[in-house]
């Protein structure tokens, strides 16, 4: 075997030293992923050594200090307590070398940068080559972004139509056009495609239609749609005589119900105040005169005040012509009426007298009263009415 040339040796020195040296290697310094998806983040090491190494990964993000989220040390691997513990882990076994991690079901917080540290015993390594570092960006595709219109869609009017989501990352870019009847694209200046808006100037009726907005980025798109129609303006005077007499009708209305509501109101509160003064000033009724009963005395005295009353107002003796008169003598003895002719009847041989002349109206003495057996009696005043005073 012949020896090899002075060149070629230093060259497989050269090699050996090389091959010796502890390293970290990735596949990529950026590797992004969309919300909702996993990645892998691709690292591997090379090493002389075939014992164990201790591999760590951390992550640095902007708001916050590195923190540790997955190990291994002496066999044993070890996810650290952090928001990423169920979904990460190492994609391979370690002693392959192979030292790539995995993240399931992404979220835009897990965007940062991964810094992958390895170290082996009994193995050399130079300043920074046992580390290696991946940044992450976890896109997140836009949220349905809403459609609205600014202004009256009159003929000859300027109108803006407006589209914004709320959600992405990055930032969604916004393409407008009108799909029905017929297809249009529009471009600047008449599209903001940053701020998603589009401005329609000196409208006409043919320019009503559908209007769709796409918003996309890296991570997907959405979209919105508004339906736009131009109206005449003998129709917008239409529409807005319409709505102002409706509102006038309506003001009408409720102004009479009102007035009603309150004249009702006035009249309760009238007769209830005129029942109250009723009520305060009223007197019990008296019962009538006439409807009183007398007591039994005061009828036993009316109807004695009648008898004595009624033979008041005849002279006595006198009787009226058709009744028998009857003549009670000193004696006690009774004698019939006078004969006819004015002749005296006989009288036994006792004088007769002549009758004498009746007394004055005011009736017979109280000793002929007695004497004819009258009983004298007590007579109250009498009113001409026939009560008693």
């Amino acid at each position: 075997m012949g020896a090899l040339p002075p060149g070629a040796l230093a060259l497989a020195a050269l090699l050996g030293v090389c091959s010796a040296v502890l390293e970290v290697h990735v596949g990529t310094g950026s590797v992004f992923s969309v919300e909702g998806q996993g990645v892998v983040l691709p690292a591997w090491y090379t090493s002389r050594s075939q014992k164990k190494p201790y591999v760590t990964w951390l992550l640095d993000k902007a708001d916050a200090d590195p923190f540790q989220i997955l190990t291994y040390l002496d066999g044993v691997v070890k996810v650290e307590e952090t928001e990423l513990k169920p979904r990460v882990g190492f994609l391979y076994p370690v002693l392959t070398h192979n030292i790539s991690v995995f993240i399931n079901a992404t979220r835009e917080r897990d965007s940062g940068q991964y810094m992958c540290t390895v170290n082996v015993v009994d193995d050399a390594t130079s300043t920074g080559k046992n580390v290696a570092v991946i940044n992450l960006t976890v896109l997140v595709p836009p949220a349905p972004p809403a459609c609205g219109l600014r202004g009256s869609p009159a003929v000859g009017a300027n109108v803006t139509l407006s589209c914004a989501s709320e959600k992405g990352k990055p930032s969604p870019a916004y393409q407008w056009q009108r799909r029905a009847p017929t297809l249009q694209v529009f471009f600047p200046p008449a599209q903001d495609r940053a701020r998603g808006t589009l401005k329609l100037t000196n409208l006409s009726l043919d320019m009503s239609g559908l209007y769709v907005c796409v918003a996309e980025n890296q991570a997907g798109s959405a979209e919105c749609s508004i339906i736009l129609e131009v109206h005449s303006t003998s129709e917008g005077a239409i529409i807005a005589g319409a709505v102002l007499g409706s509102l006038g009708a309506l003001a009408t209305v409720a102004f009479f119900a009102r007035r009603l509501v309150g004249y009702r109101r006035k009249k309760r509160d009238g007769q209830e105040e005129a029942a109250n003064e009723i009520k305060e000033d009223a007197v019990a009724p008296k019962t009538p005169s006439w409807t009183r009963t007398p007591p039994a005395d005061a009828i036993s005295k009316t109807s004695t005040l009648s008898s004595i009353a009624g033979v008041r107002d005849r002279p006595y003796g006198a009787s009226p012509p058709s009744d028998t008169a009857s003549v009670l003598t000193a004696a006690g003895s009774y004698r019939g009426p006078p004969r006819a002719g004015g002749r005296p009847p006989p009288t036994n041989g006792a004088p007769w007298h002549p009758p004498q002349a009746p007394g004055p109206p005011g009736g017979l003495p109280p000793s002929s009263l007695a004497r004819a057996g009258a009983i004298p009696v007590m007579v109250p005043a009498q009113s001409r009415a026939g009560s008693l005073v």
